[in-house]
């Protein structure tokens, strides 16, 4: 119905509009070289620069929420206005072209700033973030195993040979981390990317001088701003997804979407309610669900809304000093949770992944699934600092199958898609559990002193 010149000019539009909502340039500048306009046209002017600003300052997820049910009712009216499907392939193709950099230089920035002084205290908060975030991907290895799930994507993935067993892994595994870093990157290479990543961080740690050490945050920050901007532009993208996904299959592929809901949210309450009272109790020797209520409704709730670990430190950090911890412990320990604390991320990345292997007909073994957990634990530990950040680093776990980058880049789709709730209940576990082993460990330290514990922890008033 629409020739070639049709989609060369939607592709034009969007290039020209995208800058504008992103807030590259004001429409004025647009407009500077042409003649003087009339009072109407400068009135027109002003109200889409207020639309665009609206569109800015309202919440993501309202924005992601308004671009499903468009996309929905587009599907359903127009399925066969097949040039909606664009907007779709736009999000997913840049997100796919930036998730590579990003990784690369997250991870070595954030290795190469590295502190190196830690105390007792900060060893145990260090161990119980590593402990509670690999135990969140074996609890969502579990929940894969037995409620296995398969994925309706945009574009049909065709079956794909699965590894023979757990040698076949490892040697894929060994020969992916050692491949040019150059060429990682640019096929998407997830595991040599955080492999060469990691060494280039730690090699320029104590070393790089400090404007090569601010270079590196400059530049992570740079990236992460991209990646945002896109992101920014997700209701677009995702809006011609769904559009694409519900005019090929009907209101089905809801059903499909709510079981993989059920599984991440109930795989992260089962983390908050059993796995981590369990780990308090054993470490605290009391009954921790006092302090688990407080961290969910002082923090949890808030960073449920703000759907962002580091917009939630100064929450922390006050909560923290309700609960009368020391100061230069949290200080540190809780912008180190929103690094490296990542529960929900592990939990996030491992069952978008086994999905994503059931979907393509790659039947994974136990032995490979722990090597996936530890692995999502790895990766969740780089998932900080972008929104969907665990979402991106689903292509690095997929590489452990041998799954094409292009079938990773439309479960990321997927997840976009969902993430109005995933994204949220994730934050939320994230960032109350980093206050949780805060205090655990600070208060794990005043029983082996003698110290009391808090009134409201040993059931006093």
């Amino acid at each position: 119905m629409h020739g070639p010149l049709y989609t060369v000019c939607n592709v034009f539009c969007l290039g020209l509009i995208a800058p504008v909502i992103l807030g590259f340039y004001p429409l004025s500048g647009l407009t500077a070289s042409f003649p003087p306009r009339s009072l109407q046209e400068k009135e027109k002017e002003c109200d889409m620069k207020n639309i665009i600003k609206r569109y800015n300052n309202s919440s993501l997820i309202l924005r992601i929420a308004v671009g499903i049910v468009v996309g929905v009712a587009l599907g359903l009216l127009i399925p066969g206005a097949s040039w909606l499907s664009l907007f779709g392939n736009l999000f997913v193709g840049a997100l796919k072209a930036v998730a590579p950099v990003l990784v690369a230089v997250l991870v070595a920035s954030s290795l190469c700033q590295g502190g190196s002084k830690l105390d007792k205290r900060f060893g145990t908060v260090i161990f119980l973030y590593l402990l509670s975030t690999f135990l969140a991907a074996f609890v969502a290895v579990g929940v894969s195993f037995a409620f296995p799930q398969t994925l309706q994507l945009a574009t049909e993935a065709s079956e794909q040979a699965a590894p023979v067993g757990i040698g076949e892994v490892l040697r894929n595994l060994l020969m992916s981390i050692i491949a040019n870093p150059i060429q990682a990157t640019a096929s998407a290479n997830y595991i040599g990317i955080l492999f060469w990543a990691a060494l280039f961080g730690l090699a320029l740690k104590g070393r790089a001088a400090g404007s090569t050490v601010t270079m590196l945050a400059n530049f992570a920050d740079a990236v992460s701003l991209v990646v945002r901007w896109i992101i920014n532009l997700a209701p677009f993208g995702i809006c011609g997804l769904v559009f694409t996904a519900v005019s090929g299959s009907g209101l089905d592929i809801f059903v499909v979407y709510g079981k993989l809901v059920l599984m991440l949210v109930g795989s992260m309450l089962a983390m908050v309610l059993v796995v981590d009272p369990i780990i308090l109790a054993i470490h605290l020797r009391c009954n921790p669900y006092p302090l688990i209520w407080r961290c969910l409704r002082e923090s949890g709730i808030t960073a449920f809304f703000t759907r962002s670990s580091a917009a939630n430190i100064p929450v922390n950090m006050a909560l923290c000093e309700k609960l009368g911890l020391d100061k230069d412990m949290y200080s540190v320990s809780i912008p180190l949770g929103a690094t490296i604390n990542m529960d929900g991320a592990a939990i996030t990345i491992t069952i978008m992944t086994l999905a994503a292997a059931n979907t393509v007909g790659i039947r994974v073994d136990v032995v490979t699934a722990l090597v996936l957990s530890v692995l999502s634990t790895l990766a969740a530990c780089g998932a900080s600092g972008v929104a969907g950040g665990s979402l991106l680093l689903v292509p690095m776990a997929c590489s452990l199958f041998g799954i094409s980058n292009d079938v990773a880049m439309q479960v990321v789709g997927v997840g976009f898609i969902i993430g109005v709730i995933q994204d949220s209940m994730e934050t939320a576990l994230n960032s109350s559990s980093d206050v949780l082993f805060t205090a655990a460990a600070e208060y794990g330290q005043w029983r082996k002193t003698g110290k009391p514990l808090p009134g409201f922890l040993s059931g006093k008033r």
